[in-house]
């Protein structure tokens, strides 16, 4: 059938670009973008709830996460609530100006609600590209790791016991697992780095600052 050109006619090629995924998600510095995803979980009473979770591209660091029995967009804008308020210090109309947010096309992300309010925030919405979980990896490698060092191995009964436990393996991540940054090439590093790395980036920004030169005379 090839031979007589008797084949379906198929696109040739990816149409989303390169099928090796040979670029870069992650960032240079902290809050640059953040990925936001969810997956499910089960409980004995509750049945199937949902946790939401977004993580810094640079540092890996869960800036806010959320469980709830319904996984709507109100409970998918919970997590960048909280990072706004922890990183920011506040939260009002664009006080997020110029931070990225990486998400994939499930529906709470293209609900009305969630991008109004992403957008009132002054975020930008970078989505994956359809099918292509690469696009919004740091958080799909976050959901791995909940799910294999959490999730899997346990029993729960009700959401609010597993919010607990999830918490507790949150807080331990943050401050005790090690990875391998872009930002800090050669040695893992726990996620909390975040303070240390905008610290020491702002002090060499400073010394690499130019010099005013005054006229002789004019002080």
């Amino acid at each position: 059938m090839r031979v007589n050109h008797l084949l379906a006619p198929r696109r040739l090629g990816p149409p989303n670009g390169d099928p090796a995924h040979a670029g870069t998600i992650t960032t240079t510095r902290p809050d640059e973008m953040w990925g936001t995803d969810a997956t499910r979980f089960y409980t004995e009473e509750d049945g199937w709830c949902w946790f939401f979770g977004a993580i810094d591209h640079c540092v890996d660091e869960l800036v806010g996460w959320h469980t709830a029995k319904l996984g709507d967009r109100w409970a998918a804008l919970e997590p960048l609530r909280q990072g706004v308020r922890q990183v920011f210090g506040r939260f009002a109309k664009d006080i997020a100006r110029g931070l990225r947010i990486r998400c994939d096309w499930g529906p709470q992300y293209i609900a009305d609600a969630w991008i109004n309010e992403v957008k009132w925030l002054g975020m930008t919405i970078t989505p994956s590209y359809v099918g292509e979980p690469e696009c919004n990896g740091v958080i799909q490698r976050f959901m791995r790791t909940l799910k294999e060092q959490c999730l899997y191995l346990h029993r729960f009964q009700r959401v609010a016991e597993a919010r607990r436990i999830i918490g507790e393996f949150i807080t331990r991540y943050n401050t005790e697992w090690l990875i391998e940054r872009p930002c800090c090439p050669g040695f893992p590093v726990v996620p909390v780095v975040r303070v240390v790395l905008l610290s020491l980036q702002a002090a060499i920004a400073y010394h690499r600052r130019p010099l005013l030169v005054y006229p002789a005379g004019s002080c």
